[in-house]
């Protein structure tokens, strides 16, 4: 089996995940709701979200900040061959991020920009 044909499929997620420090929470989400109209994600209360094309934002407070961060959703066919693939690139885990609870199947990533990425299966995705 060659390299190529090892790899495990990924493609991107529909979940943005804004994280916002909570002195700016409540503008940030005045912003999308109020200012820009976008069409809120009731279905999943008491989360914030909207849509946002074809991708969900999710906007979360994030008392223990300083500044905004934006993390994106991978999705993959199987997470455990995307685990050791991504081990062996060298990229860094970061589980203790925030909890994702033991039934979840995925995992955190940071890329070498620092972004955050959830990387979950295709049945876990919001």
């Amino acid at each position: 089996m060659d390299e190529a044909s090892a790899r495990p499929g990924f493609s991107g997620g529909r979940n943005i995940a804004m994280k916002v420090p909570a002195h700016q929470y409540e503008a940030t989400v005045q912003f999308y709701r109020d200012v820009l109209g976008l069409e809120p994600i009731e279905e999943l209360l008491p989360s914030v979200g909207f849509r946002f094309g074809a991708n969900q934002l999710w906007i979360d407070r994030a008392p223990g900040m300083s500044q905004a961060e934006l993390w994106l959703e991978i999705v993959t066919d199987d997470t455990a061959a995307a685990a050791k693939h991504l081990r062996e690139a060298g990229i860094a885990r970061c589980d203790a991020i925030e909890p994702l609870g033991e039934s979840f199947d995925g995992f955190w990533i940071s890329n070498p920009a620092a972004i955050i990425h959830l990387v979950d299966g295709k049945t876990q995705s919001w």
